[in-house]
């Protein structure tokens, strides 16, 4: 099967998670990821949170499949000369070095613009060019407190709380991809490269979109009616914390199912829409709830939310996350058991989706990953195990043009 981005070559000079994430996506659907690292070294994550002693670290090989590593010394002329080589003959460069790295490279984008007219250039960046933090180092944690999403997570009564989503990484790096595909859709019809940022604290806000709709709101009419706060508690000038409710308008709420006391996840997360208080009150059996004035609109029911919610606990109390799902989800109700990441691994239907997939690895043995999020009715992207350093220093140099014997003087030279 020829895979949409086969031909397009990609330059990946990026480390750690949020550039890895955005070629690893590329390279899934096709692309020829040149992973370009520094000898004896690497990308640090290689040696991150080991669990193997003298194999790559499982945070290096989730990042990083499908790829093929180059290594190259770019501060020796020698290293220098192949990398011209290499810009000349690819589509796109992909880094997320620190401001200026790649100027002092001698690679700045007026650079890289005269030895390919056709690159794209695509980096990650902590805030966007311009910003009064620009010369901020940022990491996820950072992004997130950046972006807005920890001022908005977790308690009312409690400090801002950090997702374990990878809101600043990962999601960055998906954004990333988006204006690299739309970059190269673009030279399609210009014959011309272009600049691509994506800034970590702009993807977190872009996913707090919500939020910042809640700002606007309050700042009107001074109160959130969603949010548990209303209409007993009192609200400041900023958007709160909102505990577990829904950010949709959807009151929602994580509630204890059978074995709570021992198993931290027995719990599930219920949701009550507007449509669906007729079957919530069937399956719950309280009939009398759909007509009564005091429950029947969402008005009427947000004074004593919780009270319902406890009544709801209630009725879950003999029975499991997942059989109080399987009835709910009979009566069309929104909610999902709360799954941990042992019971994830170890899902069947994601098993075979393809979203959780096992990779043989040439050091590891087999260890588990994610798969494309992405599914297509003519695509399935194949995950291979992530490039040993180096591995493929000798193909990359062959397809430039190198012969055997000066790929034996460039690592004389110690340039690759």
């Amino acid at each position: 099967m020829t895979k949409p981005l086969e031909g397009i070559r990609i330059i990946d000079f990026t480390h750690v998670q949020a550039g890895p994430a955005c070629t690893q996506l590329l390279a899934w659907f096709g692309a020829d990821v040149i992973k370009v690292e520094r000898p004896g070294s690497g990308d640090v994550t290689r040696n991150q949170l080991r669990d193997i002693p003298d194999a790559d670290a499982l945070y290096f090989t989730m990042l990083n499949s499908n790829k093929k590593s180059l290594t190259l010394d770019t501060k020796k002329p020698e290293g220098k000369e192949v990398l011209e080589k290499l810009i000349r003959e690819s589509d796109v460069l992909v880094e997320n070095f620190g401001p200026g790295a790649l100027d002092r490279m001698g690679f700045s984008w007026e650079r890289l613009n005269e030895l390919n007219p056709k690159m794209i250039v695509a980096s990650v960046k902590g805030f966007s060019d311009g910003h009064h933090y620009d010369d901020l180092k940022v990491y996820e944690n950072v992004a997130q407190c950046a972006g807005g999403a920890a001022s908005t997570t977790g308690f009312w009564d409690g400090p801002p709380t950090i997702s374990a989503a990878a809101l600043g990484d990962s999601n960055t790096g998906m954004h990333l991809a988006i204006g690299i595909l739309t970059a190269l859709l673009g030279r399609d019809k210009t014959g011309k490269g272009q600049k691509v940022a994506v800034s970590m604290q702009d993807s977190v806000l872009n996913l707090c979109r919500v939020k910042l709709r809640d700002q606007q709101r309050l700042e009107r009419v001074g109160y959130l009616e969603e949010y548990p706060q209303y209409p007993h508690g009192e609200f400041s000038d900023v958007v709160p914390r909102g505990g577990n409710a829904g950010g949709g308008g959807q009151p929602g709420w994580v509630l204890k199912c059978k074995g709570w006391e021992t198993d931290p996840n027995a719990y599930i997360y219920f949701t009550i829409q507007g449509h669906a208080w007729e079957p919530i009150c069937k399956a719950l059996g309280k009939p009398e709830w759909i007509d009564d004035p005091a429950y029947k609109t969402a008005e009427a029911r947000q004074p004593h939310i919780f009270d319902i919610f406890k009544t709801i606990e209630g009725w879950l109390a003999d029975k499991t996350k997942f059989e109080a799902v399987d009835i709910l989800r009979k009566f069309d109700i929104p909610c999902a058991p709360v799954l941990t990441m042992k019971e994830l691994a170890n899902d069947p239907s994601l098993r075979a989706s393809g979203t959780i997939v096992e990779v043989p690895h040439k050091k590891r043995g087999s260890y588990l990953t994610v798969g494309s999020p992405i599914k297509f009715s003519d695509l399935k992207p194949e995950v291979t195990a992530s490039p040993l350093l180096g591995e493929h220093t000798e193909e990359v140099l062959a397809s430039l043009g190198y012969s055997k014997q000066d790929i034996f003087n460039l690592r004389e030279v110690k340039a690759v």
